[in-house]
């Protein structure tokens, strides 16, 4: 028995993408990218406290084109997981549930994050 004009089951080209649950596995992302920034930090460390010759390989790779975007990334990724992280102790305090306070706050904290990345790389010496 065949009922073919059953309505299907909903997909994801029915609903919109909210930008909540964008910022929600940005949040996940950004953890794993700082996770991977951190392992980068130490290493330059290691090599700063070791020989030129480590330093100086350490800095050649953070300097080449590659590098200026891991960098540039994980300064967005330190922002947007502060921001965001403010975003949810507020929301810990039990403020900012409405839909459209979550949707205001998340297009805040994505505009806030890219204006310090922005400035952190402009201002910088």
């Amino acid at each position: 028995m065949s009922n073919n004009d059953r309505p299907l089951s909903p997909h994801l080209s029915i609903y919109r993408w909210p930008i909540t649950m964008t910022l929600s596995i940005l949040h996940r992302a950004t953890g794993l990218a700082l996770s991977v920034g951190l392992i980068v930090l130490v290493a330059w460390l290691f090599s700063a406290a070791s020989d030129d010759a480590s330093y100086s390989l350490i800095l050649a790779a953070l300097d080449s084109v590659p590098g200026r975007v891991c960098l540039i990334g994980w300064s967005f990724a330190f922002f947007f997981h502060l921001s965001n992280g403010i975003r949810h102790l507020v929301w810990d305090a039990g403020f900012g549930f409405e839909k459209h306070q979550a949707n205001a706050s998340a297009w805040f904290v994505l505009v806030l994050a890219l204006i310090l990345t922005t400035a952190f790389w402009v201002l910088r010496p």
